[in-house]
């Protein structure tokens, strides 16, 4: 990129050289929310960013197990946008109907937008349609979702538990082992553990393959409470009739509650823009660029060489803030975008894990270092939540 070659950067002089950039960011999660902070921060009243969602709220993925077993009412979890308040920023809820990436323009219910940079970050959409039964069935991955079970889980007493997973990828592959953990807890508090089974399938070969450590420790722990763990497989088909689910190799397992997770595809308005290619946008792992000149796509809509967890989409969206930030500034643009995250790992009985996750820096593969559970750990996490809750939100 051009170096400066008269005056030094302020932001005056960005105003005398560019005006102001218009930038428009698509979907307020994990990614959208740093990305328009971390721009605020920034440049203040100096920039134009503008963030659309759909949604009147954002509520972290981790509070819905809190809520699943109902340490937490659905309420508590909740942060409203309308407390989402940054120079330079105007949140939109809209809901987008057209996107067209070779103009960096968006039409919504209420209006057509345009940018000089447009920031996709839509997360991925549940397809519950992609696992016929699974649209009728219980599952925990939506706030409405995890509410329905908490009214269901006090008057289970006896019988087959089963969580299952829809296909990979999934979001937040941790969950899933964290909900069997935590429901042998829940069970065990409640006098009714001995009469209940519980079986985890997961489409993974173990719990977190990029960290064996961690992945033994989970396993060890499932030995421990006597939770079936079956690995590398995916449920097909959930009759909620019969009670039962089927999975791609023509097992049939009974059950008497279900706990589903199911599978995601990016929004099928980014297939209709032609962003997607086998089920999600392609991007340059390094600089989260799509196809499309000054088009960026971070998060669980990307294909970037990560999980789909919000920790990994907040890296991507800070990675893709530094390039802006460089642009606007017609410096060197850096390729900042690491690959890593931690993500937090509910063990029971008060403890939580942590396994470090490195997908780029090791050529033969991720790599992941595991901290053992404590109730230390829990500061760590807490304090996860709340430094967000603060940045984002003021709360």
């Amino acid at each position: 990129m051009r170096r400066p070659s008269r005056e030094p950067f302020t932001r005056d002089n960005l105003i005398h050289h560019s005006m102001k950039k218009r930038i428009l960011v698509l979907g307020a999660g994990f990614g959208g929310l740093e990305l328009s902070t971390t721009l605020s921060e920034t440049f203040g009243d100096d920039i134009e960013v503008t963030l659309i969602d759909k949604n009147d709220c954002f509520y972290f993925g981790f509070s819905k197990l809190d809520v699943m077993f109902g340490h937490v009412q659905p309420d508590a979890v909740r942060l409203p946008y309308n407390k989402f308040v940054k120079p330079g920023v105007r949140f939109l809820q809209e809901t987008i109907s057209l996107i067209d990436p070779i103009a960096k323009r968006v039409t919504t219910e209420r209006g057509t937008y345009e940018a000089d940079f447009l920031i996709v970050a839509l997360g991925a959409d549940y397809d519950f349609a992609a696992t016929p039964g699974m649209a009728d069935a219980t599952e925990f991955y939506t706030l409405a979702g995890a509410t329905r079970l908490s009214e269901i889980l006090p008057s289970f007493t006896k019988g087959r538990v089963l969580i299952a997973v829809g296909g990979a990828p999934f979001k937040c592959p941790p969950a899933p082992s964290e909900a069997a953990l935590m429901l042998h807890d829940y069970l065990s508090t409640r006098g009714v553990r001995s009469a209940c089974e519980i079986t985890l399938i997961l489409p993974l070969e173990v719990p977190v393959p990029p960290s064996p450590e961690t992945s033994r420790a989970l396993l060890a722990a499932f030995a421990e409470r006597d939770i079936n763990f079956i690995g590398d497989r995916e449920m097909r088909l959930v009759d909620t009739q019969r009670r039962m689910v089927t999975l791609d190799d023509g097992r049939v397992f009974p059950y008497d509650l279900f706990l589903g997770v199911p599978a995601i595809r990016a929004p099928k308005i980014l297939e209709d823009s032609g962003m997607t290619e086998d089920g999600y946008v392609p991007v340059k792992p390094r600089t989260l660029e799509t196809r499309f000149p000054d088009v960026y796509a971070v998060g669980d809509c990307a294909r970037q060489g990560t999980p789909k967890a919000g920790v990994f989409a907040e890296g991507a969206a800070r990675a893709v803030a530094r390039a802006l930030i460089a642009r606007l500034r017609n410096e060197e643009v850096p390729l900042t975008h690491t690959g890593t995250g931690s993500c937090y790992i509910e063990f029971g009985a008060g403890r939580i894990g942590r396994v470090d996750v490195d997908f780029f820096s090791n050529p033969d593969g991720p790599t992941g270092t595991y901290h053992e559970p404590s109730v230390a750990l829990r500061a760590d996490k807490d304090y996860f939540g709340s430094s967000r809750r603060a940045r984002w939100f003021g709360l």
